[in-house]
């Protein structure tokens, strides 16, 4: 197995965030290879049943079980796990009570659905509970079956809510089963084994959502983990050209002149194509500033940031590979 120091040693579970859209899920599975990378065991896990990591990885639906969906980088291995809370129901009810098939009788009747409707934050303790018991699993060699455990979370609007089991469940059980196990999934959410990851973008709406998602998880005790920008654009202009274009000084007579020397355009046609990219420059200019302030908005947080590339031909089993190198490469994993 190959060594190597990451910003998150000793931590095994890795929980990613993010506001829709941001590319949470593809970041997720990114990381998952990346810290699979070198002969490492990764479980990667999705609770909201939209079946995204089969998506992102080509492949039929997954099913409630751990099966092996990728290799990775020199060599190690990738293995997902689509939640189902039903399924998940059962696995407690044989657990803590030896009630499977009787559970079973219960998920027909609607009585899964009762539960987890009237108590959502048992919902959550049932499928926060299936991943916790994943990272704490041993074999019977009684080594960890695996190196880490990455788990595809809920919107930020809902991650802090998500994992604050303990607080989500006082209402509904004070002793037994239902709070001991409860207990036993936080001791695993707020230790140092787990850090919960954001995937945000240069924007205004997912930045600030990602800024307040970060200060409820810290008054919850929860441990805010590190930020990942996504869909990162390469800077196509040196930072004086941008500079002037903010400040209305681009000169469109100088880009025409050079329209004119390169050949690609001649008299008023240059002239025109010069105007309209001039349009272009500025429009970018604007963009470009104001994501140079969205960094600095998220550089408050005081967390580790790891910027990924926007991929031209979109997320495909090569670019997840390609995105799972530049986390390695920026000491992520």
């Amino acid at each position: 197995m190959e060594s190597r120091d990451t910003d998150w040693d000793g931590v095994r579970l890795h929980v990613v965030t993010g506001k829709g859209g941001t590319g949470k899920t593809t970041v997720a599975a990114a990381l998952a290879l990346a810290l699979a990378a070198g002969g490492r065991k990764v479980l990667l896990v999705e609770v909201e049943g939209r079946q995204g990591i089969a998506q992102i990885f080509d492949l039929p639906p997954l099913p409630y079980e751990e099966r092996k969906i990728a290799v990775a980088p020199s060599g190690g291995d990738v293995y997902a796990l689509s939640v189902d809370p039903e399924e998940a129901m059962l696995d407690y009810l044989e657990m803590f009570y030896g009630m499977r098939r009787a559970g079973r009788a219960l998920t027909k009747m609607g009585v899964v659905d009762f539960a987890t409707t009237v108590a959502p934050g048992f919902r959550d303790v049932l499928v926060t509970g299936k991943t916790t018991e994943a990272v704490r699993r041993r074999g019977k060699n009684g080594k960890r079956v695996y190196d880490a455990v990455v788990l595809d979370a809920p919107p930020t609007g809902r991650i802090t809510r998500f994992l604050n089991v303990t607080q989500e469940v006082a209402g509904l059980a004070r002793v037994g089963p239902i709070k001991n196990h409860s207990d036993l999934v936080s001791g695993v959410v707020k230790s140092p084994e787990t850090a919960v990851h954001f995937v945000t973008l240069l924007e205004e709406m997912p930045v600030q959502e990602t800024l307040d998602g970060i200060a409820e998880l810290r008054e919850a005790g929860l441990p805010a983990g590190g930020v990942f920008i996504n869909m990162v654009r390469e800077s196509q202009l040196p930072r004086t050209a941008l500079d002037k274009a903010v400040k209305g000084g681009f000169d469109v007579t100088e880009l025409a002149l050079g329209l004119k020397a390169a050949g690609l355009a001649d008299g008023a046609d240059a002239d025109a194509v010069a105007e309209a990219l001039a349009g272009e420059v500025v429009e970018y200019a604007h963009r470009a500033v104001l994501e140079h302030e969205e960094r600095e908005a998220l550089s408050e947080a005081a967390l580790p940031r790891y910027e990924l590339p926007l991929l031209a031909d979109g997320v495909d089993l090569a670019g997840l590979y390609e995105l799972a190198e530049s986390i390695r490469t920026q000491g992520a994993a």
